[in-house]
Parts: C-alpha cells; sequence; structure tokens
C-alpha cells in the first residue's frame, strides 16, 4: 500500500498558489476506505463513526465505536482509521478513541449498508 500523502489539489489565487483546507468530507472519504474483514460494508456506512473534529492546526480527533466490545477486528480497525485519515494532505496528528457509549446498534447504518447486506 502507498505510504505516501495524497496530492491534493491546488489552485491559484491573486496571492499565489493555495491548497484546499481539510474538509470533514475529505476525513469521511478517507475513512469510507476502511472495511471490516469480516463484514463487506465501510465503517463509515455501517455507523461506526460517532464524532470527527477537525483542530485549525490540521490535527484531527474521531470518536468509534465497534460493532461488538468482543469484535475481533476490536485492535486494527482504529489504526486502520489512523492510517487512512493520516495520509491526507494537511494531516496533523490523528487520534482515534474507541468509546462504547451509546452502545451501536444496527439502526446507525445507512440505508445503502442495509440494502448491502440484505437487512431491510
Amino acid at each position: 500500500m502507498d505510504e505516501q500523502k495524497m496530492v491534493p489539489l491546488t489552485t491559484w489565487t491573486p496571492e499565489g498558489e493555495t491548497t484546499p483546507a481539510l474538509t470533514e468530507d475529505a476525513i469521511i472519504g478517507a475513512i469510507c476506505t476502511v472495511y471490516d474483514p469480516e463484514i463487506p460494508v465501510n465503517i463509515y456506512e455501517l455507523g461506526l463513526i460517532y464524532a470527527i473534529e477537525i483542530a485549525p492546526s490540521g490535527d484531527v480527533k474521531v470518536e468509534m465505536t465497534l460493532t461488538a466490545p468482543a469484535c475481533p477486528s476490536a485492535q486494527e480497525l482504529p489504526i486502520m482509521v489512523r492510517d487512512a485519515i493520516a495520509k491526507l494532505d494537511g494531516v496533523g496528528e490523528v487520534d482515534v478513541e474507541t468509546v462504547w457509549e451509546p452502545a451501536w446498534d444496527p439502526s446507525r447504518m445507512s440505508d445503502e449498508a442495509r440494502l448491502s447486506l440484505n437487512m431491510f
């Protein structure tokens, strides 16, 4: 897997070249590349991401949960989220915290995830 940061699109202004600011949409896009190895739906669509905070410095904090405390991927999924976000240009430190409140349940899944998993 390529460990280099993603190359941002740049724009030109009268003051010179600028790099777009880090956005929540960009972070969500990065998180959507992370899949639970046992479920064919990305963790964002599963409803495992509870909060995303972006500091002006580019530091990012994510609160996420797992489908169950005994999830076999409990150790690797937060690391995968951190690594996916860290590849974005403009990101500083990335802190991914696993939280258990509120508890995850299937109602947090997107319609797309429910459709993919035949859970309608």
